[in-house]
């Protein structure tokens, strides 16, 4: 293992791994420790293996906020979806695993496909600064986006305001129907969320290294492994580079 690569992912001699609470398919649960459990801690704790270091899980609550500590020293890897506003400081590996991103609308509601989501007086409910929040930022120009900080409040939104859409990761927009009767979701997506492993840009060896590492674990199984270890539905292995 180079020397670089050590110094530059684990500067402090352990590996820090910036990792997303909010997102329940990649954080399953707690370990007896209270550390967190799931596909993402794994990823980071088989990149600290191999370079022969510990791994130190940083948790944040939202991927925005573990976004933006990239250069303040707190975390060496984040695991969070690779969107372009977030790899502008960011070197993102491609995603390791993915996830659609769709909408879900209410009874009766004359939505039937993606494309007339977004239409002059179409409200959206969507959690702020989520991985799909980023991408329907660059993509909606008609309709309206109304953000809540939480998964929770955006489907409260939705329906205390009786809002036209809901956008969400389609796994929990499953959930969410079953308190909603009538409701539907759209069998297209509008997006997949790529779930990727990203360093400071100055760390340039590094992110080669870990580009490197992904392609190698999703080839040889380890990334499908870890989705069949934890149980999760609705993840798949991201595609090849």
């Amino acid at each position: 293992m180079s020397p670089e690569i050590i110094a530059q992912l684990a500067p402090t001699g352990v590996l820090r791994a910036g990792i997303n609470l909010s997102n329940f398919l990649l954080v399953t649960g707690r370990t007896a420790e209270g550390d967190p459990q799931g596909v993402s801690p794994s990823m980071a704790a088989a990149i600290a293996a191999r370079l022969g270091v510990a791994v130190k899980y940083v948790p944040y609550p939202k991927p925005g906020e573990l976004a933006d500590a990239v250069d303040t020293g707190a975390w060496d890897i984040g695991l969070i979806g690779a969107e372009p506003q977030r790899a502008e400081k960011i070197a993102f590996t491609a995603a390791y695993s993915q996830i659609e991103a769709t909408y879900l609308v209410p009874a009766g509601s004359p939505i039937t496909e993606i494309a007339q989501v977004d239409q002059p007086g179409i409200r959206i409910a969507v959690t702020a600064r989520a991985a799909y929040d980023l991408w329907l930022e660059r993509n909606i120009h008609k309709a309206t986006l109304l953000r809540t900080d939480t998964l929770d409040s955006a489907l409260t939104r939705f329906v205390d305001e009786k809002l036209e859409v809901l956008a969400g990761l389609r796994p929990r927009l499953i959930t969410d129907l079953k308190s909603l009767p009538g409701a539907r979701i759209l069998e297209d997506k509008f997006t997949a969320v790529q779930q990727a492993i990203g360093t400071s840009r100055k760390n340039t060896a590094a992110a080669a290294w870990l580009h490197d590492f992904v392609e190698e674990a999703k080839a040889s199984g380890m990334v499908a492994g870890f989705i069949a270890q934890h149980g999760v539905q609705g993840l798949s292995v991201g595609d090849p580079a």
